[in-house]
């Protein structure tokens, strides 16, 4: 699953789904585009920059930055902006402090118009990604959030969907518990989460162990409710704004997140 911000956990699922779940719940900081372990993150997933396959990293952001037209995301540059699917109607844009901060903030942008362009229809939301930042280049256990444009087409959790059009399965299995790296309690961090196609195969459950990329490469990264403090590779958001997003996402406007920190994005 998604590579969680715990140091420890207190329980540990039953033999048969250990091995999955183990990858779950370290995906968090891994990095991967197929969805987090056992059976994260949209329909039709696309490739992060750089790709021509499973979900991977973004190739490394060069070049100036040309200014963004009207109804072009301000803060993106052009690599980054060329990177959403010309069919993407909607994008969860999270942008981090600094590349080594695990504060970042949230807004969603839809296109239905394409005289007008892309526009901000929910947001700015707090949020949470791991703790040493960002990478390019994201590695198993490294305790940063890959940068890039990656496809949402998957969701789950372990309480009822609330309302969502996306796949969702809800699972004892999206369960944790323990501390994160401030102390702060994990209960309920997998009550909704939805898949990042980073390492995973589009579309698979968020509990799907499969990596594409290799293990090396990490997996298991998620949009998940925010427990106080950074996470292991995921993004993490109040629970309330999760519940929002969950209902807004529309798997048929091929929704993507474009997240990295400011810097990175900007120069993209």
């Amino acid at each position: 699953m998604p590579e969680r911000a715990s140091r420890r956990r207190s329980r540990r699922p039953p033999y048969a789904v250990c091995a999955a779940l183990f990858l779950v719940l370290t995906g968090c900081g891994s990095s991967g585009t197929a969805p987090a372990t056992v059976p994260s993150n949209g329909s039709h997933a696309p490739a992060p920059v750089g790709t021509s396959g499973a979900a991977g990293p973004v190739a490394g952001f060069r070049g100036p930055a040309a200014p963004a037209r009207p109804g072009e995301i301000q803060l993106l540059g052009p690599g980054i902006r060329a990177a959403i699917p010309a069919d993407s109607r909607q994008a969860l844009v999270v942008t981090g402090v600094s590349p080594d901060s695990s504060l970042a903030t949230a807004v969603l942008y839809a296109r239905e118009d394409p005289m007008v362009g892309w526009q901000p229809v929910m947001g700015p939301w707090p949020a949470h990604n791991a703790l040493k930042g960002w990478t390019a280049e994201h590695r198993a256990g490294d305790l940063r959030t890959p940068i890039g444009v990656f496809g949402l087409t998957a969701a789950g959790g372990r309480r009822a969907a609330p309302g969502t059009a996306f796949p969702y399965e809800q699972n004892p299995l999206f369960n944790i518990s323990g501390e994160g790296f401030h102390g702060d309690s994990l209960e309920g961090s997998f009550d909704y989460v939805i898949a990042i196609d980073y390492n995973r195969i589009p579309g698979a459950s968020p509990l799907d162990p499969t990596r594409p990329l290799g293990e090396e490469r990490g997996g298991g990264i998620w949009l998940h409710v925010d427990h106080g403090g950074p996470t292991q590779g995921c993004i993490s958001l109040p629970k309330d704004r999760m519940r929002e997003l969950l209902r807004a996402l529309d798997p048929a406007k091929v929704p993507v997140v474009v997240m990295g920190d400011a810097a990175a994005l900007a120069r993209g």
